[in-house]
This record gives structure tokens, sequence and C-alpha cells, in this order.
């Protein structure tokens, strides 16, 4: 495991060299907050590493609920029965492996949504609220509940996979065939879009991403991300190979 440290924040990139995975570790004053818990073949690293710290586990965040982000979640909450399991009223769901569209929802899930994990969580999260000196803002697109975490003090933005950094800095959706899975694993482009645009305004100094490395001072490049997926979707919109009646 690969353990980055900025500020507050502890990038913790697990099978670095295949398929990069991110967890994240963000200290409070008394606490940790785990944000994600990666894959099930990490589950006793992510544990050592976070028993390895001199403060306890208050909470786990979930970003969404696809497997390679909850994998070690029944582990680590066993190991760890005092540290909150929260996660979007939404995704909720899907962590108990309810495929089920909502109303309004009309394009089908995508990604690996887990089926045996069996943790409930303790806290459903909307937009708005707080987890520690963390605030919760919808991100849906990747997932219909998706979310981010926003840390005012030290301007981070932990985005999920809202955005990706491995293969180059791109919105959920947007293809880079160095590291297609993100984009290939997203619900639903247009939303993904919109929320990437809105997290962009942001202007964030820190960017840290479920896939790829934490890219600081990152507001010029999402700018250019959004545009760019901007008239992909644009295009494909409006492609010639229409039928024309």
């Amino acid at each position: 495991m690969r353990v980055t440290t900025i500020e507050r924040l502890h990038q913790l990139q697990t099978t670095p060299s295949f398929f990069p995975v991110n967890c994240y570790l963000f200290e409070e004053a008394d606490s940790l907050t785990l944000i994600d818990a990666g894959l099930g073949i990490n589950a006793k690293a992510l544990y050592h590493y976070i028993r390895k710290q001199e403060k306890p586990l208050g909470a786990i965040i979930l970003t969404h609920a696809h497997a390679d982000h909850v994998g070690s979640l029944d582990f680590l909450a066993n190991a760890f029965p005092l540290a909150q399991v929260c996660i979007s009223y939404r995704d909720a769901a899907l962590l108990s492996g309810d495929e089920t569209l909502r109303e309004g929802e009309t394009t089908p899930l995508k990604g690996g949504i887990p089926k045996n994990i069996k943790t409930r969580p303790d806290r459903l999260l909307e937009s708005g609220q707080q987890v520690g000196s963390l605030s919760v803002i919808a991100s849906p697109g990747h997932t219909p509940g998706s979310i981010s975490l926003w840390h005012e003090g030290s301007r981070t933005l932990i985005a999920g996979d809202a955005f990706q950094t491995q293969g180059g800095l791109a919105v959920s959706g947007d293809v880079r065939w160095q590291f297609p899975f993100p984009a290939l694993a997203t619900w639903d482009p247009d939303v993904a879009l919109r929320s990437a645009d809105q997290l962009t305004e942001l202007s964030p100094d820190i960017l840290a991403v479920g896939h790829g490395p934490l890219f600081l001072g990152p507001s010029y490049e999402m700018r250019q991300a959004v545009d760019r997926f901007t008239q992909v979707l644009q295009t494909k919109k409006s492609s010639p190979f229409k039928s024309h009646t």
C-alpha cells in the first residue's frame, strides 16, 4: 500500500501497479475519518495502517457503493465497531444489493454493485450535512447517489469517482483509454457532467479522487476536463448517424 500525506489527508493507494484504488484517512482534532473502503483484498493492510495512528477511527464514509469502494467494509466495520458508517440515502440501497431504479431514473445502473455486504449504514447522508469538519456534497452521475466531501479549511475536495486522475484528469464518464474503468462504470454521463461542473466551482487546492494520484492546484485542469467532456457529449448528441425521415 502506498501512502501519501498532505496536511490532514492521508491517501491510501492500494494495488497501485495494475488497478489503483484510493481510500483516504482524514484527521479530525480527536478522531479519524476513513473515506471509502477499497477492495476486500486490502482489508488487513487498511486495518493495520489505521491501528498505527494515534487517534481512533470515528467514521467510515462511502462516496458511493461500487464494489471497489466498499469491499473491505464488513471487515473494517467489525474491527472498528465504534466507527459510524455513512453513505447517501440513494446509494444505501445499492450497498444492500438493490439495483431497482427509482422514480425519474431511466438509465441502467453500471459498475460492480455489491451482492454480499452485510454492514448497514448508521447514518444516511444528504447534501449540506456535516461529518466532523467535512461537508457532504451530492455529486450524482457515477452512481445515482454519489457524494463528494469538502473541507473548507484546507480547501480539499474528496470527489470519489466524480473525477479521475489516473490516465489524466477527467470527468466520470469521459473515457481515458490509459484507465477507462471509471468511465465504463458511470451510470449517467450527463448527470456526472453537471456534478463535475458544480464541483469545479469550488476551486479546490487539493483534489483527491478514487483512482489516481492527488492533484494540487487542480482548478484549471478541472475546468478543462469539464469543457472537454461537454464537447464529447454534444458531439455524440449531434452525430450525423441518425435516421432522417
